[in-house]
């Protein structure tokens, strides 16, 4: 394997000064497991801006780039999701939760948030079973789905809602037929999400640690294998400004190695990670 030149060597220094950088700017704890990672998707950042070692990267970035900063952050986050990921949630909300709100609030209002929606695969899994469970015409109803992300190169994949066939090779046929355009561009196979789906999203780039512009309440909260990527505090603190904006007897849902501290009392347990905001 070749060796690294002296100049595109990232020393314990360097690492961690961007570990620090990383956590204070996104909350994300990067451990030395992460190390080539940053390594890899950096080195691209720097060749591409013509630059010589790290600390004039991380120069760059401590002088606070505008330009810089979004591909910074695009670089450093891990974007791995699929249609109907972790089901479960997908089924409760059909089954319990969203009848249980009907009978609550009526059809008229329902407001959900996909935290961490990647390139779209989870709110578009989410505009699917809100169809289901309301039928054709749910985008004339006041049903709506907030999807954010901090990367927003994934989130312009997320708004097109155009995906390789092979995306949802998985999926039942009649989920395919019902909620999926096959389209061939340049001998490439791939799917347009049903615009109908496409009209229950608004997609917004947005970062958890910062201020947060939406006022709620919010009937659903997605943030799943979020909190895995932060420290105890860290986490702790999300979970507080979700309960100020998830209303009460909402639902928040987290991912499979993720849970809520036994000693956390705005919540209860309600299936496999979700959770029910106590009233």
């Amino acid at each position: 394997m070749e060796a690294r030149s002296e100049e595109h060597s990232l020393s314990d220094k360097q690492f961690k000064k961007l570990c620090d950088l990383v956590y204070d700017s996104t909350g994300i704890v990067l451990a030395e497991g992460k190390r080539q990672m940053v390594y890899r998707r950096l080195m691209r950042r720097i060749r591409e801006l013509k630059l010589k070692t790290f600390p004039e990267y991380y120069a760059l970035l401590e002088n606070n780039d505008d330009t810089e900063w979004p591909n910074f952050l695009n670089a450093i986050t891990t974007n791995f999701t699929s249609f109907f990921r972790e089901n479960h949630h997908f089924e409760y909300l059909k089954s319990e939760f969203l009848p249980r709100h009907c009978r609550e609030f009526g059809r008229d209002r329902l407001r959900v948030w996909s935290t961490a929606s990647s390139t779209g695969e989870e709110p578009y899994s989410l505009a699917i079973t809100l169809r289901d469970f309301y039928g054709h015409g749910v985008a004339d109803t006041d049903c709506r789905i907030l999807a954010t992300d901090l990367d927003t190169n994934v989130l312009e994949t997320a708004r097109a809602g155009i995906y390789d066939a092979d995306r949802i090779e998985g999926l039942p046929e009649a989920v395919k037929r019902k909620n999926f355009k096959q389209r061939v561009v340049d001998g490439r196979a791939l799917v347009k999400v049903d615009q109908e789906l496409q009209q229950l999203l608004a997609f917004k780039q947005l970062n958890l640690m910062h201020d947060w512009p939406m006022r709620g309440p919010f009937d659903v909260i997605m943030c799943r294998n979020v909190m895995i990527y932060f420290d105890k505090p860290t986490q702790a603190k999300l979970l507080n400004k979700f309960m100020r904006l998830l209303r009460p007897n909402g639902v928040l849902m987290l991912g499979h190695s993720e849970s809520i501290a036994k000693d956390f009392s705005q919540l209860k347990s309600d299936g496999k990670t979700t959770y029910i905001k106590v009233a």
